[in-house]
This record gives C-alpha cells, sequence and structure tokens, in this order.
C-alpha cells in the first residue's frame, strides 16, 4: 500500500505538463499535489520525469548476455539498463546453434517467472537465424537457415509464448509463411538483415511485416534505381523502423534525413547494444565471436559493427543534438513507440492516471538521475 509522491519536477503526462504525481501499488494514481508526506520526493527545480524508456532491440549490458542463458545474466543486464533510464527491455538473442537459442529461451521464460528489481524483461526479439547470408554482420553465417513455422513454434512454446518480435529476411521465408504465421499469432514480424527488393519488401508487409530492424544496417540500402528495404521504410507508413542513434551505425546527417521524413511517429530508437555495454575498453564475446571495444564503436576482428555500446540516455542526446527533435519527440521514440510495437500503450510508454509507474528522472543536463520501476526506486545518483 506504499504511496509515494513527486513533486517539484517537470512531468511529460501524455496530456501535457504537470508539476505533482502519485503513484500507489506500482500504478499512476493522480496528479494532485496535496500533503507532502515522509514518502514525498521533492525534485530540484528544472528536473525532468518521462515515461521509463523501453528497449526492443538488447543483447547484453554489463558483461552480461542473452545467449549466457543464466539467470544472473538477465538480472545483470535488468540492473544496468535501470542505471540508464530504461525500466523494459526485449532480450535479443543471435543467430546461434539450435541448442544455444533454446537454452536462451528458455531461461527468459524461467526468469520472466521469478524476476525482481531492475529493468522488466518484457519478452524476447528473436534475431535470426532466419535471415539472409548476404547481410549477415556479426551473426554467425554457419547457423543461418531459412524461415521455419514449425522450428519457431518450438522455440515459442519452449520460451513459454516470450517471443516477441523476430527479424527475419522475408526473401528467405518460402511463401512468406513464417511472416503469415509471426502475423497471425500476434508476434510482430520484422525485416532485418534482409537483401529484399523494393517490391518483395512491400509485398512482405501486406503478409504481415510491421517493423523493422536497425534501419540502414545490414539491409539493402537506397539507391536510385532500386530503393531496396532502406527506401521501403521511408515510404511505407504501415512499418515502425529501429534506429541506432551512436553516430556510427548511422551517420548524423542521416539520422537528421530519417527523422524529417519518417518522423518521431515511426521511429523507434534501440541501443543493440551487447555486454560490453556500461563497460571498459576490451576485448568481449557476440555470438561465439571476439568482439573489440575501442572508443564507442564495438567491432569484429574485421571491422565489421558488432552491436553497440550505446545506451537509451545517450541516443536521447544525440538524436536531440543531431536533428534539433523535441523532448516531447524521444518520448515518442523512447517510449511510446516500443509500448505501441508490443501492445502495452494501455500500461507502459506515457505517463498517464492508471499506467504502470515506470518513469525516469533527468537533471537539467538531461542526465538520468532517478529510475522508478513499479513505483519503486530502482536507481538513484550519488551526489557527490
Amino acid at each position: 500500500m506504499r504511496l509515494m509522491l513527486l513533486t517539484n519536477g517537470i512531468i511529460y503526462a501524455e496530456d501535457g505538463t504537470k508539476h505533482a504525481l502519485r503513484m500507489k501499488n506500482g500504478k499512476i494514481v493522480s496528479f494532485e499535489t496535496g500533503e507532502h508526506g515522509e514518502d514525498a520526493i521533492v525534485l530540484p527545480d528544472g528536473y525532468q520525469v518521462l515515461p521509463g524508456f523501453l528497449d526492443l532491440h538488447i543483447h547484453g549490458a554489463g558483461g552480461a548476455d542473452t545467449m549466457d542463458a543464466t539467470p544472473d545474466a538477465l538480472a545483470t543486464i535488468a540492473r544496468r539498463l535501470a542505471e540508464r533510464g530504461t525500466t523494459g527491455f526485449l532480450a535479443t538473442t543471435i543467430t546461434q546453434s539450435k541448442e544455444q537459442i533454446e537454452a536462451a529461451l528458455a531461461n527468459v521464460a524461467s526468469y520472466q517467472q521469478q524476476s525482481e528489481g531492475g529493468a522488466a524483461v518484457l519478452g524476447i526479439h528473436l534475431e535470426g537465424p532466419f535471415i539472409s547470408p548476404k547481410r549477415a554482420g556479426a551473426q554467425p553465417t554457419e547457423h543461418i537457415q531459412p524461415g521455419s513455422v514449425q522450428l519457431f513454434q518450438r522455440w515459442q512454446q519452449l520460451a513459454n509464448g516470450a517471443i516477441r518480435l523476430v527479424t527475419l529476411a522475408p526473401e528467405e521465408d518460402e511463401d512468406y509463411q513464417l511472416t503469415t504465421h509471426l502475423q497471425e499469432t500476434g508476434v510482430v514480424a520484422s525485416i532485418g538483415h534482409s537483401d529484399a527488393t523494393f517490391d518483395e519488401v512491400n509485398e512482405a508487409v501486406e503478409k504481415g511485416i510491421s517493423h523493422a530492424t536497425h534501419l540502414f544496417n545490414q539491409m539493402r540500402g537506397l539507391h536510385h534505381r532500386e530503393p531496396g528495404v532502406a527506401g521501403a521504410v521511408f515510404l511505407n507508413e504501415a512499418i515502425r523502423t529501429e534506429l541506432i542513434t551512436d553516430g556510427m551505425h548511422v551517420s548524423p546527417p542521416m539520422v537528421q534525413l530519417s527523422f524529417r521524413h519518417i518522423g518521431a511517429e515511426r521511429l523507434i530508437l534501440i541501443t543493440d547494444a551487447m555486454r560490453a555495454q556500461c563497460m571498459p575498453e576490451g576485448k568481449y564475446e557476440l555470438g561465439g565471436q571476439e568482439v573489440f571495444v575501442e572508443g564507442n564503436a564495438a567491432r569484429l576482428a574485421d571491422g565489421t559493427l558488432a552491436g553497440s555500446i550505446l545506451t537509451l540516455s545517450q541516443a536521447l542526446h544525440n538524436v536531440m543534438e543531431y536533428t534539433g527533435c523535441t523532448m516531447w519527440d524521444v518520448i515518442q521514440m523512447a517510449s511510446t513507440n516500443p509500448a505501441k510495437e508490443l501492445g502495452i500503450e494501455n500500461e507502459k510508454g506515457s505517463i498517464a492516471i492508471g499506467k504502470d509507474a515506470d518513469l525516469v528522472v533527468l537533471d537539467e543536463q538531461n542526465e538520468v538521475y532517478m529510475t522508478i520501476i513499479a513505483g519503486e526506486i530502482a536507481y538513484q545518483r550519488e551526489e557527490a
């Protein structure tokens, strides 16, 4: 029955800014100030309260990876994400052997039943193995295979229904059987690691594709005679698309172009982070491959980008710098759109009465000061 009051901040509520917010039993119950009790948190002037960030594409953080297939790994990721303002995420797999993928899926299903603290595991993003070997990137090619409804059904059962989003190459999916099955069973079908043509993408959208995985990266690019996957994403308004705004996966001018022409309504900020997020430079592992982290980049030995070390809190800074977008735009791209994509917008993704009390408090420099998950303080920065 704990009641908590946040006051004196700039609260970005669904219907405009407020200056006080009450929480009870993990929910937002009012925007009334009332009496300040012992549980009141009076924020410094200029601090901002946003809906918690939701990351639909993240492999790992803090030295841990989804493919480690242990509860401790997921707990580490959840804890480190909370420190950066992320309140929920899809644990993301990578193309690997069936046995390794199945171990990771079963681990997430088990963890969801018992997890406490940190960012919530909202489900699984199955990235591969149903992708194009021509656009593998850091996905190990030896484990890539064509789309399979039978195999997916086995994996979804093993995951206890936790697979919420699947990245696949529709041109590798015979007669769009898997794409159609995903759409019919309420799983987001995402085009990614794909060499599809513009026409193939639009046909796949008719069969169920509604999402695109990391725009521009490992997809057929924009060409003046063949718009490719990227061109189809720009023009087909049925597709919401992920965007990595670390300044390397997509150059700042291309982020600006995407924002201007796709807009905050269809863009979703993601990190695609691997285990080196929030860790020092050095040698790490992704999908059984050595990854070398130097500066702000994570690369395979041949120079291929291997995920990122970006956080959504840094993505906020970058996208505002690259595009001049507003905080309302950031909220839509980092919180509201991901919630809509998962069909959980009635509970998460914005600040409104009755919704989950998942919040991030930013200071005047837009740095994370506090993260609240289900009405409990999951992280608070220690002041020097």
